[in-house]
């Protein structure tokens, strides 16, 4: 297959698979093995991007025929095909936990359409090339996202979808406008043609204000403060598979926006909001700590615990020295994995329980000592506890802080680790280690249920095997991370591929 073909492919089978599983959606059995093939599909053609790019350099494409900086640009570069992987394996693992997941009524029915149609918006964003392409794919993923939260029509799903659509209206109306002064400044909206136009110094002077409106966007998008409210209001409402997507994808697409604006074309301005981005960072990590703190129910915590991991991948970009990249990226890799995982695991407890409140939780490490480990693993990855791979993460950015001298934020990202410890140490001694409350005792557990727990277990298990993996062996992942990083900072390549790019749709 042709780079360009193999570039496609990762929108195709997305495209293709929500088409067929709405076909077929007078069938739970097809739709169900139709959606969980085609996330394996993607898988692996995610895989072939991600070594194609990474021994031969950025690839690039242009849809039609049209040459750069005209029409609809593809490309990948070691971040974008990386983003591209960690989402697909994240497809697959939330297609098969979501067999058991989403079983009563029409749930399942409605939801492999959905969901492969928000995995295309997500491939989409991280593989555009252009910044108006790049709002399609956010409102491809806005309409997804919506609909996916209100399946089930409880009062408080509805109303967790509310807020999350009005805010992320408002910053689609921001990167609108934004992407819309950018254009009429410099005459074009390709990223890679933005950035070479931006060499020239007055030219870069105009863009203060479009910088501005942008990090309000892809802020608002990543959940950074003080944007970030709308997701611990929604995130714990859904069924637990679409949080678990949620919670492991759609926050990081913003996070990857900022970090290709701010790599790319804005470098040249980057100094200018720099310290506003370090403040930043260091406000969203210590309000996400601080809600987890005080919550008591495992998705609600887990929801704000996603704004404070935020603000450590966001205080990388913000140092923007090679290390700091680095750790970023790599802690974009890890924490998608973990954060999946956790909320596979609150699913979990819930299924056994019914409920996630903590006051009405207990006994679960004598009664599933299976799950007390699966809930370990993430849990203190989190944390930040060596050898899992939340330690090495957190390292390569704190150490990264230290060495550009940003004493602190540095050490507030040191506290925020102890806070977060607290909070999952939290969730271990009220849900696994004290008894089980008596007057809320579990619900009975029909002929069977053990079996009935495979596709929500196997899913979770494999998630924490990589956790210990990437702790134990991780060195490769953190080269390429350091490779990644330096074709951030050093960005000629990819524009250079864009801008020679001709056609090359298949």
């Amino acid at each position: 297959m042709s780079d360009a073909g193999l570039l496609f492919l990762q929108l195709i089978v997305p495209a293709a698979t929500a088409t067929v599983c709405m076909i077929a959606r007078g069938s739970a059995r097809v739709q169900h093995s139709i959606g969980v093939m085609g996330a394996a599909v993607a898988l692996a053609a995610a895989a072939a991007l991600l070594l194609r790019v990474d021994s031969v350099g950025v690839l690039a494409a242009q849809a039609g025929g049209w040459a750069a900086p005209f029409g609809i640009t593809i490309v990948a570069d070691r971040l974008a095909a990386g983003m591209v992987l960690i989402s697909a394996l994240v497809g697959l693992a939330v297609a098969v936990y979501s067999l058991r997941d989403l079983r009563d009524g029409a749930l399942h029915w409605e939801f492999f359409p959905l969901f492969h149609l928000l995995l295309l918006g997500v491939q989409g964003s991280f593989l555009t090339g252009d910044l108006f392409n790049l709002y399609v794919w956010f409102e491809v993923m806005l309409v997804a996202s919506f609909v996916l939260l209100t399946l089930g029509n409880r009062a408080s799903q509805l109303e967790g979808a509310l807020k999350y659509v009005m805010l992320n209206i408002v910053a689609s109306a921001l990167f609108l406008v934004g992407a819309g002064l950018i254009y009429g400044k410099l005459g074009t909206l390709n990223m890679a043609d933005i950035a070479v136009k931006l060499q020239d110094p007055q030219e870069a002077a105009l863009l203060h204000t479009s910088g501005v409106l942008l990090l309000a966007a892809f802020g608002l998008k990543a959940g950074l403060f003080p944007l970030f409210f709308w997701l611990p209001a929604s995130y714990h409402t859904p069924r637990v598979a679409v949080s678990a997507v949620f919670a492991g994808l759609l926050t990081k697409v913003g996070v990857y926006a900022l970090m290709r604006a701010y790599t790319l074309f804005f470098a040249a301005k980057f100094a200018d909001l720099q310290a506003l981005l370090l403040w930043v960072a260091a406000a969203t990590m210590v309000t996400g700590v601080l809600g987890a703190a005080a919550h008591f129910e495992i998705r609600r915590i887990l929801s704000f615990h996603i704004v404070s991991q935020i603000g450590y991948m966001v205080l990388g970009l913000a140092l923007m020295t090679p290390l700091a990249l680095a750790g970023a990226i790599f802690y974009l890799g890890h924490h998608i994995i973990v954060k999946t995982n956790l909320f596979f695991v609150g699913g979990i407890v819930e299924h056994l329980r019914g409920t996630g409140e903590l006051s009405k939780l207990g006994g679960l490490y004598k009664h599933a000592p299976w799950l007390a480990a699966l809930f370990f693993i993430p849990a203190f990855s989190l944390g930040g506890i060596p050898p899992l791979s939340g330690f090495w993460a957190k390292l390569a950015v704190i150490k990264a802080g230290l060495e550009a001298q940003a004493w602190a934020v540095t050490s507030i990202a040191l506290l925020v680790g102890v806070l977060t410890l607290f909070s999952m140490t939290k969730i271990w001694a009220e849900a696994f280690w004290k008894r089980q409350p008596d007057d809320h005792k579990p619900p009975p557990r029909p002929v069977g249920a053990r079996r009935k727990l495979i596709p929500l277990v196997l899913p979770s298990a494999v998630f924490a095997s990589l956790t210990i993996v990437i702790g134990l062996a991780g060195g490769p992942l953190f080269a390429f991370a350091m490779r990644a990083s330096a074709q951030l900072l050093d960005p000629q390549g990819y524009i250079e591929a864009v801008l020679r790019a001709g056609g090359g749709a298949p």
